[in-house]
């Protein structure tokens, strides 16, 4: 196998792509949130989402551009809907969606919430009772949290049926 060749590529990208969200979504977001306290977790993460949304998207145009049977061509042979276009295609929506729409809504809906704790001398987490516009905020975020990490799992899911696929024409 050649440098030249698009295999390694493909694989390493798939590879960084399965490897990043797993350990992302089940190792370290989750330490992450049980050691720092709430407010570095929240800085920590909203550094982290736009280089990880930026990868989630580029690499499966990545893995499309190095499909070993004919690049972008074969991926989309129809032979190979749905054991190569869709799970590469599904990663690579779940991601742009997080990347351009869900991430910078739920930034921006921190942020504002931020705004507001300062407005009610109380963080957007204390028990209750909290302002109204607080309230909203909350479950403005939490609702864009969850499609969020729906959408991250959609990423996953497809990687991993992506992997099946792929491994099947190993052996």
């Amino acid at each position: 196998m050649s440098l030249l060749s698009p295999a390694p590529y493909h694989v390493l990208s798939y590879g960084t792509l399965l490897g990043t969200t797993f350990f992302h979504t089940f190792v370290g977001g989750i330490v992450s949130f049980q050691v720092l306290p709430r407010p570095q977790f929240a800085a920590l993460m909203a550094k982290i989402f736009p280089v990880y949304f930026t990868m989630q998207t580029a690499l499966p145009a990545v893995m499309a551009i190095t499909y070993p049977a004919g690049g972008v061509s074969g991926v989309l042979d129809p032979s190979n809907r749905w054991r190569v276009l869709a799970p590469i295609a599904g990663a690579f929506l779940c991601a742009l969606g997080n990347l351009a729409v869900v991430g910078p809504a739920t930034t921006r809906v921190m942020d504002e919430r931020r705004q507001q704790e300062k407005k009610d001398g109380k963080k957007s987490y204390d028990a209750p009772p909290h302002s109204q516009e607080m309230v909203a905020l909350n479950k403005q975020f939490s609702m864009l949290h969850g499609i969020s990490s729906l959408l991250n799992l959609g990423t996953f899911v497809a990687a991993v049926v992506y992997g099946v696929s792929l491994s099947s024409r190993l052996f």
